[in-house]
């Protein structure tokens, strides 16, 4: 969360993109990428994109134990789910690999605490009331911290990341949907990596 500000959320339907996404992404300054599995070409994509030199891939949409396993089997290095359950977060803690579960209110952050999680995804932040949810509802919870993802836009990323609680945002902005226009992929990359950079510099953490 602390490597790349902006996640991109990757919806990959053929994984014969994939690997030059991943190095387009990677190229414009953008490193964690959270491929969703949503599509058949998933798997298949995060093992091209691990090609990448440089590149953290991991799995987003982990809906149960079943995705779980398969995205570590195809070499995931994280894991994203959209929510929270007692089954699902005990067997991401259980694997070892970096987990963040989504929340979308207090109840969800107290059973992720109680197994000893502090990182979550805010989904959907927009939806879920936005900037100044997230500033209520994180407020009792000092020791937690956010990747808001869902809504968000290049134009609202830098709010977000204003936020202290707030270490990165996610967002499908980045790769339009068709064939991938390779060159727009960088540059959108980039702009991510300026913005967030100028939007973290005056509260940079250790």
């Amino acid at each position: 969360m602390r490597t790349s500000p902006v996640i991109p959320v990757l919806v990959i339907d053929d994984a014969a993109t994939a690997l030059p996404i991943a190095r387009a992404l990677v190229a414009g300054g953008l490193k964690v990428l959270e491929v969703t599995l949503r599509t058949k070409a998933a798997l298949d994509a995060i093992r091209e994109m691990q090609r990448v030199d440089g590149s953290i891939v991991g799995a987003g949409t982990v809906l149960n134990e079943t995705d779980l396993h398969a995205a570590l089997d195809a070499g995931a290095e994280f894991i994203v789910a959209p929510g929270l359950t007692e089954t699902l977060g005990r067997a991401a803690i259980k694997s070892g690999a970096p987990f963040l579960p989504g929340i979308a209110n207090a109840g969800d952050i107290m059973r992720g605490l109680d197994m000893g999680l502090t990182h979550f995804k805010f989904f959907p932040a927009e939806a879920a009331g936005g900037i100044a949810a997230l500033r209520a509802i994180s407020a009792p919870f000092g020791m937690a911290k956010f990747c808001p993802t869902g809504g968000i836009t290049l134009t609202t990323a830098a709010d977000w990341l204003a936020l202290p609680s707030v270490l990165c945002v996610g967002g499908s902005w980045i790769v339009g949907k068709g064939p991938p226009d390779l060159a727009a992929i960088t540059a959108a990359a980039r702009a991510c990596a300026a913005l967030t950079r100028q939007a973290r510099e005056p509260r940079a953490e250790p």
